[in-house]
């Protein structure tokens, strides 16, 4: 593919998917407020404690075909209807062993609703398996037009339905409809509006070749999927479900704010890496600018979180829920790491170092994992919260180590060129906590002032520095934003 038409898709693909993204966050962001309101921390603390089993059982059906798929350079239909067979048969397996486990989870968690809302939750999770193979089939055509155009609509309409019930008084039930209808509504569109449908047909070559690819993929996501949920196993059985619905909502909105970025990334990234994945210069080129381009990003966002925590909390929220404050601060910090993360991993899943990637993920998975148990045995909730800190930065580390081994950027270069606007960040978050600490105020009134001091401090300092991150986004989006003025006027 020529570089030209090959920038064109990444960025169209870029500005689309930042378009669905942040406006599905600004949905989400209106109706979390609503349903913060309207239900309690244990209704949420419900939900987080069955997350690492609903993750679980989704990772198992992908299976990591969905990015073999991608990978593949140019996948037949005999593929594509090879893995889905597979994904639909597999996915009734595992619903039915949810189904029958339910009481037995209850009972571990000492609580009796669990059992009916895994058994009706946990449809999702044959639902899932009809729409794996029609998203990849989009994400390799760059159809990300397309996709942000559903994940919108299905935003829409399954948060109206959630906060019609929520206000009706169904509890928990109105998450577990969210659940169900955010899977539920792209599969029937992608349905009825995508051109494939899988013939009568399963290869086993087919299912071989990919298999062999797919399998470290599926290794790699499970056990990242089962140590990055842990906590919450942790957190339910030792606490109470309150504080389950205070860890849950502390994480949900940091991961609002780090993985926003890098998902649109990540989803825009693999195709661009696989079809880059002879040409290790260019592929160089490529991650050094999608790493800069989002720390720029996202870098100032976390640690400007951090310093209005309590306010953003107590406005959004309401009073009930400022317990969770702590615990979000904490997890901001690991969210500067977890936000670069996706950028080097996709890269080397899309040169097919998949073997590569699990042999690595069971060292700092599991190394993760020990910094997590010993923080949690030995000083609570806190200490657990800076364990998922250590092991975010460890894992980001590895990443990066691994970009320098098979693809040539070097480690010491990333670093290096992330170092800047890092720096940059920093200071802006010390000189804003000082400028701050000399006035009172109303804690709304001081937050605002905290939002303009860094913004202004953090881009007036990147312009005066001449930062390459901050002429590179400017770059990039130039272009599109004059294109959208002429537009406008």
């Amino acid at each position: 593919m020529p570089e030209k038409n090959l920038k064109q898709k990444a960025v169209s693909g870029v500005l689309w998917t930042t378009a669905q993204r942040f406006s599905s966050i600004f949905i989400q962001f209106i109706s979390g407020i609503i349903l913060a309101r309207l239900l309690l921390p244990e209704d949420y603390g419900c939900i987080g404690m069955l997350s690492i089993f609903m993750l679980l059982a989704s990772t198992f059906v992908d299976g990591g075909f969905g990015a073999a798929l991608i990978q593949k350079k140019k996948p037949t239909q005999e593929d594509f209807s090879t893995i889905f067979y597979w994904n639909v048969c597999l996915s009734i397996i595992i619903y039915l062993l949810l189904f029958f486990l339910a009481p037995i989870i209850s009972e571990f968690y000492k609580m009796e609703l669990l059992c009916p809302v895994l058994r009706i939750q946990g449809i999702v999770v044959v639902v899932n398996a009809f729409q794996v193979v029609q998203l990849a089939q989009l994400n390799k055509n760059f159809k990300f037009k397309k996709i942000s155009i559903v994940t919108l609509l299905t935003s829409i309409i399954s948060l109206s339905v959630t906060i019609i019930m929520a206000y009706q008084g169904f509890g928990v039930w109105s998450l577990v409809a969210q659940n169900i209808l955010m899977v539920l509504i792209p599969t029937i569109i992608y349905w009825t509006t995508n051109h494939w449908k899988p013939t009568f047909v399963f290869s086993r070559k087919s299912f071989k070749e990919l298999f062999d690819f797919g399998i470290f993929m599926f290794l790699t996501s499970l056990l990242s999927t089962l140590v990055n949920n842990i906590q919450g196993l942790l957190i339910g059985k030792m606490y109470s479900s309150s504080t389950m619905g205070y860890y849950s909502k502390a994480h949900s909105t940091e991961k609002l704010a780090a993985t926003s970025l890098s998902q649109v990334i990540s989803q825009v990234s693999y195709p661009l890496y696989a079809e880059l994945q002879d040409d290790k210069d260019r592929l160089v080129g490529v991650i050094k600018k999608l790493t800069l381009s989002t720390a720029f990003m996202t870098f100032p966002l976390m640690l400007l979180l951090v310093l209005i925590a309590k306010p953003v909390f107590i406005l959004l929220y309401s009073e009930k829920w400022t317990p969770a404050v702590p615990f979000f601060q904490i997890l901001c910090v690991a969210g500067l790491a977890i936000c670069l993360q996706a950028v080097n991993s996709q890269a080397i899943a899309a040169v097919g170092k998949s073997k590569a990637m699990f042999s690595w993920s069971v060292v700092k998975q599991f190394t993760g994992l020990g910094f997590m148990l010993v923080g949690f045995f030995v000083f609570g909730m806190k200490g657990l919260l800076i364990g998922m800190v250590m092991k975010s930065w460890l894992i980001y580390l590895i990443n990066a180590s691994l970009v320098s081994h098979f693809i040539g950027y070097k480690l010491a270069r990333q670093l290096l060129d992330l170092l800047p606007v890092l720096l940059l960040a920093l200071g802006s978050y010390l000189g804003t906590y000082y400028i701050a600490s000399f006035i009172e105020c109303s804690i709304y009134i001081n937050a605002l002032i905290r939002i303009v001091v860094f913004g202004v401090v953090y881009f007036v300092g990147a312009a005066f520095t001449k930062l390459y991150a901050f002429t590179l986004c400017k770059d990039l989006l130039s272009p599109y934003l004059t294109k959208f003025l002429r537009m406008v006027k």
